[in-house]
């Protein structure tokens, strides 16, 4: 017998409302880290041993894959000399970056779906396999959140495949908040820094394959080619370092505020190693990277846009969701995984670190 998505959350957060009672009062279960799901060329002590390899999220079918981008010094930002540069990508600053894994594709709707609507859990009931350790750990990021959308948040694009849009900053990190748990293996969203190191991938152009923005269509889903719409992931050529859609298709959520003074703070400090800018209010965070809705040089990896209280504009509830931005149906996300996974208190202070800090569990 057939079970609708909405009907099964229902009755699952009945099973568990003695657990979630806790939860929605605030109330966090103390409990150990569960060990790491094993998964091929998933583990390295050094960067020359890191290799690219494909996350399984347990009780599916559905994998993510992982690339190694090795760590090294770049220059931040656009030349003066860039053609269309914006001010808010200066003055240039040299950064240092260290190693770490990132997702080959913008996250896709298939993995995003089983944190949305918890499958991966109605998978494990109906074939009655056993829960894991993470799989309870899991459940703190997972069980009544997020709220379901008021509409399809697709908006007719395309499903299986298609980069996952319209969510809220807050829903992308707890996704890698419910990741890290389901794996065993601390995923989060990328720094600004990273994600313009790893679009680079070494070059120093306005574009990862150049200056030439007549090469765009080999790479990347933009307003003159992409019909409108986003597209399926990994359609086009990837950049150096094996990384697709970096421009275009979906702009990408990074960890950073957004600042225009920030990049002027690190120059003065000189070399500045894995820069961070943790937000200090909702609006705004930075976004990388350009979409299918924007012209060439949005998508250039130097550009940056803040985003918008207005991108929930056309949400009708009272108050509008802390999960979806039904205007933003140009912004999605992937994911990274530092080599060296910080401690506790590292992420505390500084990776998780994050205001205002949201209720998850208080609704909508």
């Amino acid at each position: 017998m057939m079970i609708s998505i909405v009907s099964w959350r229902c009755a699952l957060r009945a099973v568990f409302s003695g657990m979630t009672a806790l939860l929605l009062c605030g109330v966090t279960l103390a409990q150990e880290k569960p060990p790491a799901l094993t998964i091929p060329d998933a583990e390295a002590k050094i960067a020359k041993e890191m290799k690219p390899y494909a996350e399984l999220i347990e009780h599916t079918d559905v994998k993510i894959e992982m690339v190694p981008i090795p760590g090294g010094k770049f220059l931040m930002g656009s030349p003066a000399s860039e053609k269309n540069r914006k001010d808010d990508e200066g003055p240039q600053h040299e950064v240092e970056i260290d190693p770490f894994w990132m997702g080959k594709y913008e996250m896709t709707w298939d993995a995003y779906e089983i944190w949305m609507f918890d499958l991966d859990i109605q998978r494990r009931k109906i074939l009655k396999e056993e829960t894991t350790p993470r799989d309870n750990a899991a459940d703190e990021y997972q069980l009544a959140q997020p709220t379901e959308p008021y509409t399809d948040m697709t908006f007719g694009m395309g499903k299986r495949g298609y980069p996952a849009i319209c969510m809220t900053h807050l829903a992308a990190k707890t996704y890698c908040e419910w990741l890290s748990a389901k794996t065993g293996r601390y995923y989060r969203l990328p720094t600004e820094a990273e994600w313009e190191y790893a679009c680079r991938a070494g070059t120093t152009t306005a574009y990862s394959f150049g200056d030439d923005p007549a090469d765009l269509d080999d790479y990347a889903w933009y307003f003159d080619n992409s019909g409108e719409k986003y597209q399926k992931v990994g359609k086009k050529k990837p950049n150096p370092w094996g990384l697709y859609d970096m421009h275009g298709n979906v702009d990408e959520w990074t960890l950073d505020q957004y600042s225009t003074d920030f990049y002027g703070k690190c120059k003065e400090q000189g070399l500045v190693k894995n820069p961070l800018l943790n937000p200090t209010k909702e609006y705004s965070i930075t976004v990388r990277g350009g979409s299918w809705n924007d012209d060439p040089d949005r998508l250039r990896s130097a550009a940056r846009i803040a985003s918008l209280p207005e991108w929930k504009r056309q949400d009708p509830q009272i108050p509008k969701s802390i999960w979806y931005f039904t205007d933003a149906t140009f912004v999605g996300f992937r994911i990274v995984r530092p080599l060296n996974e910080p401690s506790p208190q590292e992420r505390t202070e500084k990776w998780d670190k994050s205001e205002p800090v949201f209720d998850r569990k208080a609704g909508r």
